[in-house]
């Protein structure tokens, strides 16, 4: 089921290239306006240009989060804040449709910068927030996108996404090696050397990230720490081991294995070391992924011809299928809210690979990608609202995002080389 990512292939050096671009879906507002943000140049302590150009970096970091999350309009038509004349300032912002007023001030003290966020409710006049980040320049992209998840969180209940980031593999060094990347295609980091194959990344949720890898001429599952730096083995020799997912309560991990008569299921819990085998068909049974609740898994088998997409109850064992007309299907992920599961599929032999939505009733199943190359390995957004993907549309393997109704797709990050089974952090 994914044979097709075990080929190497040659290409130049890896890089990302800016991205400032802004990307509406459809919504179901109607004609309802989203309350406006009103976003006055940040303003800056010290003489040196140090803080000046923290100053532009976190409004324009912060700038793009809001307006990529759609929960708000950000407008910069009017005044420059002034604490000073405040109650004018803001006055002259509900003049200019705004419903809250964001400002900022970035001070620096060598090596360290200091952030401070405030924003006003221009219907009360009263401040709603008010926090202060600290960090080195290193850290002040991160530190925009912190601040810009406080901000939604405080105004709206809900949480941003700027914070998180996209595991992937990418073939650019002449092997295929494991990368991240922040949602907003900024900030790509190199995680592995392994100079051999690479692959399906998981994140867990206390921050490690799970892959399978040929380091030692097998396919293993080894473990990235990016806390401590340190990158180790977990499952080594045990024939085929393909990484599927981690449990929620990050104490399992459940992947395809070899280890029988045919590729099948497997948990194998972290803390006993020990493993245990969930699928023992005549069949093919790979791609699992958890559910949410960790009572679940999805995963793709052929037992009943053509891969389908089938869901089993951990406890009981009971399997059914989802999908059954699919001339092919692949790599099936459970969304956070577990009312879907998406996954890649083509509905006959002469179609390109697509990104589909089946329900878990399998009566519901919605195309989002269509006569647009050929699309796998989907991954949602922590809040289920977005998904991340591969697309060949521009005749190489590339990293695109788009809502969870199929709109607004776009490029993820500007890549060389071809990228592989993206995988969105918790």
């Amino acid at each position: 089921m994914i044979v097709a990512l075990l080929a190497a292939v040659s290409f130049p050096a890896l890089a990302a290239s800016a991205k400032t671009d802004v990307y509406i879906g459809i919504t179901s507002t109607g004609d309802k306006r989203l309350p406006a943000i009103g976003m006055p140049p940040f303003q800056y302590t010290g003489t040196g240009p140090e803080a000046a150009a923290a100053a532009d970096l976190i409004h324009e970091v912060m700038r793009g989060d809001l307006l990529f999350a759609r929960y708000f309009d950000v407008t910069e038509n009017g005044p420059e804040f002034n604490s000073r004349k405040l109650s004018e300032t803001m006055t002259a912002w509900t003049r200019a449709k705004a419903s809250y007023l964001l400002a900022g001030n970035i001070a620096y003290a060598e090596p360290y910068y200091t952030i401070k966020i405030y924003v006003y409710d221009l219907s009360t006049r009263q401040p709603v927030f008010a926090k202060a980040f600290k960090g080195t320049k290193n850290s002040l992209r991160r530190l925009g996108h912190i601040a810009s998840d406080q901000v939604i969180a405080s105004l709206t209940g809900k949480r941003g996404i700027a914070d998180t980031k996209i595991a992937f593999a990418n073939n650019s060094t002449r092997h295929k090696e494991i990368y991240i990347v922040d949602y907003d295609g900024e900030n790509l980091q190199k995680l592995t050397n392994d100079k051999s194959i690479a692959l399906l990344p998981r994140w867990s949720k206390d921050g490690r990230i799970f892959y399978t890898t040929y380091k030692y001429r097998n396919p293993d599952i080894f473990a990235i720490d990016l806390k401590a730096g340190k990158i180790a083995p977990v499952i080594l020799k045990g024939g085929l081991s393909l990484i599927g997912g981690v449990s929620p309560d990050g104490k399992a991990l459940v992947f395809t294995s070899s280890g029988g008569s045919n590729p099948s299921i497997y948990i194998y819990n972290l803390e006993t070391h020990q493993k245990q085998r969930i699928t023992n068909k005549t069949s093919v049974d790979g791609s699992p992924s958890y559910s949410p609740d960790g009572k679940y898994i999805t995963f793709v088998s052929n037992r009943g011809g053509n891969p389908q997409i089938y869901v089993m109850e951990l406890a009981t064992g009971q399997t059914r299928p989802l999908t059954k007309t699919f001339n092919w299907s692949d790599s099936p992920q459970w969304s956070p809210t577990g009312e879907w599961i998406v996954f890649s599929g083509r509905e006959a032999p002469y179609h390109p690979m697509d990104i589909f939505l089946v329900d878990l009733t399998g009566t519901q199943i919605r195309r989002l990608t269509t006569d647009a190359g050929s699309n796998e390995d989907p991954t949602w957004s922590p809040d289920g609202r977005f998904i991340a993907f591969t697309t060949t549309r521009n005749g190489k393997r590339q990293l695109y995002m788009m809502d969870m109704d199929g709109s607004a797709p776009h490029l993820l990050a500007d890549l060389k080389g071809d990228s592989f089974t993206p995988h969105w952090s918790f």
